[in-house]
């Protein structure tokens, strides 16, 4: 008898490739995981063996997906976090947590660092905090707020803008020329947002405006998740195009600081708090107000 169930590759190791393709980095998902690095990488090796093809490019010190790891990354994590979603809804009723969606880059670079600050104010409030980059049905999935970036004719009914964006280039202060040059850029890795959808954030738009399309800088590195490029930035691989405002706290922390050749604010998009069902629960109207004083409250960044 033809059953489609024996046919699926196994499930398991799907934990440790989306988190090792969301991190790039068989080390960080295993920490998440509270695994062994071998573990994951065990995970990994049985999912190509399944697939049949290759999902990451290993390098000695690096990884990268191969284009079916990207699509299978894509595709996999919007299904596991349905799954959990309906793992939480099904399982025996308490108190709930404040669901709150974002990308992953605004989860791991805004909102994540000052979470403890929520807790400290509220350690009776649990808060789920469910990353990703898809767009979510907030009434359908269950989510409670959700933080977006958008153009602004595009924010939903009902939602508030937190703040706008300003891109400033930077690097760690170990590399940190302070300017991009003639002189300069030749010894310079950029670090790129590998998504055209975002000119604002890619590096041809910035050489062009400053006069120095005609040079090549020493090297060019994607990536196509915008937190690891910031943290490969914190790391002195390069200088990447920071998006200030999800950044502020590690130029105020002195962890990046600004190289100096402009900076620039993107008109008409920004960052949006969109209430869900529940944003009338007593613990989910204190998130957002919350929220709303961390966006006022940003720290002072380092002036050019």
């Amino acid at each position: 008898m033809h059953n489609p169930l024996l046919r699926l590759p196994p499930l398991d190791p799907l934990r440790g490739f989306v988190a090792a393709a969301r991190h790039l980095s068989f080390t960080r998902a295993a920490e998440e995981l509270h695994l062994t690095q071998s573990a994951v990488s065990r995970q990994v090796q049985t999912l190509e063996s399944a697939l049949g093809v290759p999902l990451f490019v290993r390098g000695i010190r690096s990884l990268a997906l191969t284009p079916e790891g990207a699509r299978l990354a894509s595709a996999a994590e919007g299904w596991l976090d349905e799954y959990a979603r309906l793992a939480e809804a099904l399982r025996a009723p308490g108190p709930r947590p404040v669901t709150v969606t974002s990308s992953i880059g605004i989860s791991a670079l805004w909102l994540v660092p000052r979470l403890a600050h929520f807790q400290a104010q509220h350690p009776d409030i649990d808060v789920r905090i469910a990353a990703g980059n898809r767009i979510v049905d907030l009434a359908r999935e269950g989510v409670d707020l959700a933080l977006r970036y958008c153009a602004d004719r595009d924010a939903p009914p009902g939602a508030e803008r937190l703040f706008g964006e300003t891109v400033i280039p930077v690097a760690s202060p170990a590399v940190a020329a302070r300017r991009l040059d003639r002189d300069t850029l030749p010894q310079t890795v950029l670090l790129e947002f590998d998504d055209p959808t975002y000119p604002s954030l890619r590096w041809q738009e910035w050489l062009t405006a400053t006069g120095l399309a005609d040079l090549r800088p020493r090297a060019v590195v994607g990536y196509n998740h915008y937190d690891q490029l910031i943290h490969a930035a914190v790391a002195g691989q390069g200088v990447a195009l920071g998006r200030q405002e999800l950044i502020d706290h590690l130029l105020a922390e002195g962890r990046l600081v600004p190289v100096g050749c402009g900076r620039r604010v993107v008109e008409g998009r920004g960052y949006w708090l969109v209430p869900g069902p529940g944003a009338e629960r007593p613990e989910v109207a204190r998130f957002m107000e919350w929220l709303r004083g961390e966006a006022k409250g940003r720290p002072e960044s380092p002036s050019l």
